[in-house]
């Protein structure tokens, strides 16, 4: 990533997860982001650590459509912290990459936090994972929270 930190020294503890520099950041790119991408983005809950809306801890789910010019993403709440799932919708996917590159999407693990840059073909989401890296560039995305039961933990 190129501004979120997920490995930032704070003091003597190292391992810290940061966006600050990407908040600091985004105000002067968000008008270059396509409209979905920008709404996702900049909601006041996505890097908000305390937020039952922020993308950390979620687990990634299942790729559909992986290739292909549309492709979502959804990624499962962890009932600690979250109440809803997350299901993301590409639209004109351009890029479509996988780190490490024989790791199944799905064995990525849960998600550490993500990154939306602008980029000639709209946009660029790269989402870290404890086990790697899933990278999209796409025309533009779209971020649907669902409702879930956390009566039954995963």
């Amino acid at each position: 990533m190129e501004y979120v930190d997920v490995d930032a020294q704070v003091g003597d503890l190292s391992g810290v997860l940061d966006p600050a520099a990407y908040l600091e950041h985004l105000p002067s790119i968000s008008a270059d982001l396509p409209a979905g991408a920008r709404a996702f983005a900049t909601d006041s809950d996505h890097y908000d650590f305390l937020s039952r809306r922020c993308v950390k801890d979620l687990a990634l789910q299942a790729v559909r459509g992986a290739g292909d010019e549309e492709m979502e993403v959804e990624f499962r709440h962890n009932c600690w912290k979250h109440d809803q799932d997350l299901v993301i919708h590409y639209t004109g996917v351009s890029r479509f990459a996988v780190d490490p590159v024989d790791a199944a999407a799905t064995d990525l693990g849960t998600v550490i936090l993500d990154e939306i840059l602008p980029h000639r073909d709209g946009c660029n989401h790269e989402i870290a994972c404890w086990d790697g890296t899933l990278t999209i560039v796409c025309r533009d995305l779209q971020a649907t929270w669902t409702e879930t039961d956390c009566s039954s933990k995963p």
